[in-house]
């Protein structure tokens, strides 16, 4: 996934003010209950089911792209996408935190049509009112083509994929020690929450057809670029990992810090260009070599 160029998490720092803050006391995002009222009301397109998730003192602010929406015209965008016939709807949470007691929610939303699978990203901010959890902002993407991967997907991503990156090097050295104690090499994962692509390459290393060969060789770290993509530049620079192309991008080290291999064109960067064989064959050319 590219650095730039549409960026949910990035409008998420200047949307409504603050920084998108993963982690911290947020609810997780299956126990998030205002999330799952709001798929029941978009399946069953129930307008007013809709308007009572969304704040009106103050009003929820919607936005589609850099277009600000007025509230009727949002909940009639989204409870009409049963009439326009999605027969699946399936909204799959990226990332959540907090930021000035609110809960932002960064979603992968699919949906399902007669011409074929759609996608979309949305920016969810949610507030406790005295009369429950509200939307009090939005940003949404339009639909388009949900291309199709060869690579396993996540039921429901793992939220917590990616700490905060000022963890990277505390991380790092962890599994540079644990590398050395098992005989294994260090898998850096440079990427962020917000990366669906991310989160496909992790399914990947932890499916059955994987797991044994990536548990077997390698302690795999994941090193945060941050919500807006800017953040460990300098620490893959030391590895020669270039982030110019995407992320995924991924490095392999010794456990001494010696650096094996290091992804220099976005060779991961998409898992609908990549499959199961170039994951593999990167894994078998640089496990170690006992």
């Amino acid at each position: 996934m590219k650095l730039s160029g549409g960026l949910l998490a990035t409008a998420a720092a200047g949307f409504m003010g603050g920084a998108f803050a993963a982690g911290g006391p947020a609810p997780g995002a299956g126990s998030f209950a205002p999330l799952q009222e709001w798929k029941r009301a978009v399946e069953a397109g129930d307008k007013e089911a809709l308007a009572r998730l969304y704040s009106t003192n103050p009003p929820a602010v919607a936005q589609a792209g850099q277009t600000k929406v007025d509230r009727e015209a949002e909940l009639e965008y989204w409870a009409g996408l049963k009439s326009s016939g999605v027969a699946a709807f399936n909204p799959k949470v990226l990332q959540i935190g907090e930021a000035q007691g609110q809960t932002r929610l960064l979603l992968r939303v699919e949906a399902m049509k007669s011409e074929g699978p759609l996608v979309a990203s949305m920016l969810q901010i949610w507030a406790r009112q005295p009369e429950g959890w509200r939307m009090i902002a939005s940003r949404r993407s339009d639909f388009s083509a949900n291309m199709k991967r060869r690579l396993p997907q996540p039921a429901t991503p793992n939220t917590a994929l990616y700490a905060d990156p000022s963890e990277a090097q505390r991380e790092l050295k962890a599994a540079s020690v644990l590398a050395g104690k098992e005989h294994k090499r260090v898998l850096v994962v440079f990427g962020a929450n917000w990366c669906y692509d991310c989160h496909v390459l992790d399914a990947t290393f932890r499916s059955k057809e994987f797991a044994p060969l990536v548990n077997a060789n390698y302690v795999v770290v994941h090193v945060s670029v941050g919500d807006e993509g800017k953040d460990n530049h300098d620490l893959a620079a030391s590895m020669g990992v270039a982030l110019d192309k995407g992320v995924p991008s991924l490095g392999v080290l010794e456990p001494d810090g010696k650096v094996v291999v290091a992804q220099k064109g976005g060779e991961f960067e998409s898992t609908v260009r990549i499959g199961p064989e170039e994951v593999r064959a990167f894994l078998e050319e640089w496990k170690p070599k006992r």
